[in-house]
């Protein structure tokens, strides 16, 4: 049996949709040659360095940055919605104990769904665009609560309750490690989460825009994220290049090993990006950041990050290879006090207001995300087989 059908309705793309359009955004953009990247209209690290989490969130949820009023309106409606419900919180210690292996990031696809279903979240298709917002702000106040929590009571602690006195950033440290962080170290972090918020069409904002298209509620568009972030090749580099360090060890060992990945073929952690061609600008920052803490570990990484590039410009002439933010992530999250096993998830404390805001634009589009595959398998058979 043949079946045809028109070759005319099929257009060929690059493997992973590289270099195709999918949708028109407002959200923001990547421009990998210039090594820049902005959020509405403002450059996103210039925001890192001058506004706060909630401010930012504000500009990415309402298209605006706050002014003075505003900011302080904002900041109080989404430190209230930072407690989690009674049978969210009931759940917890079961989830953290059967993700213990595989750390808070899987187990807060389950939370997040829990969470939907007890704060009422209804799909996007059916609800105006002030509750869209409104669950969004919900879930993304919750999520550091709940990252928090699963990691605490993975380790056999108690969770810390949040505080609405504390910002976004501080608040999450505080959380996380039980004490509240200095000035510096909150700061850091606050940079850190403004840097990720949004980065362009990556694997898990197109998954949530996809899970949007459907008119799924914001807690499963999330929960897809989440899934899509937990895959190595997106989310899992930070500690990834903290490891990469470890196994350097000492300065008389750099050049060796590098060698030794280089000529092998193998990629080193925490260097290269499918976007920047230029040294990535959010990994700038951050070694900055490292720099004004000092200490061993951030010369290390510095002289690190130096003979990688001197080493690959000898090797493989005219192959530009930078740090990305992952490398000097790790070393920021460290020296704040955070555990390896919370790096992606600090990724995603901050994501997911970028997430957030991908799935509010992607609601106002009533057209579903659905492409096509070719198939390649055997031609279909006229008839099935009598058994």
């Amino acid at each position: 049996m043949s079946i045809n059908r028109a070759a005319a309705t099929l257009v060929d793309v690059p493997r992973g949709l590289a270099g195709v359009v999918v949708a028109d955004t407002r959200i923001g953009d990547v421009r990998g040659g210039e090594g820049f990247y902005h959020y509405r209209h403002y450059p996103a690290v210039e925001l890192a360095q001058t506004r706060r989490f909630e401010d930012v969130w504000h500009l990415m949820v309402h298209g605006e940055l706050p002014d003075a009023a505003q900011s302080a309106a904002f900041t109080a409606r989404t430190a209230e919605l930072r407690a989690l419900p009674e049978e969210v919180r009931a759940a917890l210690p079961a989830l953290a104990a059967a993700s213990a292996r595989s750390g808070p990031l899987s187990a807060m696809r389950t939370a997040l769904s829990l969470l939907g279903a007890a704060r009422g979240f209804r799909p996007v298709y059916d609800i105006d665009a002030d509750g869209r917002r409104q669950d969004t702000l919900v879930a993304c106040a919750a999520v550091p609560t709940l990252l928090a929590a699963l990691h605490r009571l993975g380790r056999g602690m108690a969770p810390v309750e949040p505080r609405e006195d504390l910002s976004y950033a501080a608040n999450y440290l505080h959380m996380v490690t039980g004490s509240e962080p200095d000035a510096d170290r909150a700061r850091a972090v606050e940079h850190y989460l403004i840097s990720t918020i949004d980065h362009g069409f990556n694997a898990s904002t197109f998954t949530a825009r996809v899970i949007a298209s459907t008119g799924a509620d914001v807690a499963a568009c999330l929960v897809g994220a989440v899934g899509a972030l937990s895959g190595p090749l997106h989310g899992g580099a930070p500690s990834r290049a903290l490891d990469t360090l470890d196994a350097i060890g000492t300065p008389d060992r750099i050049d060796p090993w590098i060698r030794e990945r280089v000529l092998a073929g193998e990629r080193i952690m925490g260097f290269g990006h499918a976007v920047y061609r230029t040294e990535d600008p959010r990994s700038r920052m951050l070694r900055e950041i490292a720099q004004r803490f000092g200490g061993p570990r951030v010369d290390f990484a510095v002289e690190v990050e130096r003979r990688v590039e001197a080493i690959l410009a000898e090797l493989k002439p005219g192959r530009e290879l930078h740090t990305n933010v992952e490398f000097y992530a790790g070393v920021v999250m460290e020296l704040c006090g955070l555990p390896r096993e919370m790096f992606t998830p600090t990724f995603a404390a901050g994501r997911v207001v970028g997430w957030s805001a991908n799935i509010l634009e992607q609601a106002e589009d009533s057209k579903i995300i659905r492409p096509v595959a070719r198939y390649v398998g055997p031609e279909p058979v006229a008839a099935v087989p009598a058994a």
